[in-house]
């Protein structure tokens, strides 16, 4: 079976490998879509310090069940059934397995980064990582993690239908965030340098958006928050000047909720913490209820927009020439899927 590795900053490969032999406590998964997302550009870039090298990237997965493992409990996994995989790993021991977050588990590894992923053929996978997805096709499956991820973050802010809540960043998981807001009945405010996003974010339930490149981000949260400013602030960007943006302008007693990794130092003016009496908080990866909110959003009428979240769909040996149009176009796109 062939294979998708990046080898070293700005090389990707095509190697074949030996197709996978199950445990009884496994799933072999016939791989047919995966999601290219953040972390794997910047592993092609070589900037991106968590992933091994060499690495077979993709932890976005959608495929169909191939084999089950004999140990594996009946009546919960079908042969040609869609699934996707839940991509971490949770010690069980340290502090937030023991609080019931495994998602933030101090030892995680995640496919594609710290260990390799799903970008071949084949995966064997155990069996309580797998996460049916009956009603969806594999591809949509594939855009099912990254907005898992998006949704978790609104968890983490507490949001409810008095909020309003400004998403910094409208790719997948600003997208996701801005999704699951609005499913709470949140007003949402959508912000990013990019129309076209925008105008995505605007139709997946932002009630307002904002380019911050052509209008004063401030100025704009004050006039749509009656000077108050957003209950909420979801970072999904990942710079200094989004993480001290969502810092200076969440309103007094609000919450700001950090999904993306500043490459940077940040500076902030740190008595804004303690004046607005602010609560701010990380959000990693995702729960297991995350995936299954996410899958009931597409089944219940979402699925209408999967394909708008699809830039662009690659064969194997096309991924390196992907990698790199998106390494030199970065606010352009949304997801690449490759195909298997």
């Amino acid at each position: 079976m062939k294979a998708v590795k990046i080898t070293a900053p700005g090389r990707v490969v095509i190697e074949e490998q030996t197709k996978p032999v199950i445990s009884p406590d496994e799933v072999l998964v016939k791989i047919c879509y995966v999601g290219f997302c953040g972390s794997d550009l910047n592993t092609f870039r070589g900037k991106n310090p968590m992933a091994i090298s060499p690495v077979i990237p993709g932890h976005e997965i959608g495929g169909i069940v191939e084999e089950i493992g004999s140990d594996v409990p009946t009546g919960l996994l079908e042969k040609g059934m869609s699934v996707t995989v839940n991509p971490y790993t949770a010690c069980g021991k340290c502090s937030s397995c023991r609080r019931g977050r495994p998602n933030a588990c101090r030892h995680n590894e995640t496919m594609g980064v710290q260990r390799n992923g799903a970008m071949t053929d084949y995966i064997a996978v155990p069996w309580s990582k797998i996460i049916p997805a009956q009603g969806l096709t594999p591809r949509e499956c594939a855009l099912v993690e990254p907005m898992s991820v998006g949704f978790h973050a609104v968890d983490r802010a507490a949001v409810t239908d008095i909020d309003t809540v400004a998403v910094i960043g409208c790719g997948m998981i600003g997208l996701g965030a801005i999704v699951r807001a609005a499913l709470r009945g949140a007003t949402v405010i959508a912000i990013d340098l990019d129309d076209e996003k925008l105008a995505l974010a605007r139709e997946l339930g932002a009630t307002y958006s904002i380019n911050s490149a052509t209008s004063n981000l401030a100025d704009e949260l004050s006039r749509l928050t009656d000077g108050h400013g957003p209950d909420v602030v979801i970072e999904a960007v990942g710079s200094p000047f989004t993480y001290v943006a969502a810092v200076d302008n969440v309103a007094f007693c609000g919450r700001v909720v950090c999904i993306g990794y500043a490459k940077d130092d940040v500076s902030f003016h740190t008595k804004l913490f303690v004046q607005k009496e602010l609560d701010i908080r990380g959000s990693r990866n995702a729960m297991p209820n995350d995936f299954a909110a996410v899958i009931r959003y597409f089944l219940a009428g979402g699925r209408k927009h999967a394909e708008k979240l699809i830039s662009a769909t690659v064969k194997p040996e096309e991924t390196g020439d992907a990698l790199a149009k998106w390494d030199a176009a970065p606010g352009k796109v949304f997801r690449i899927l490759v195909e298997f």
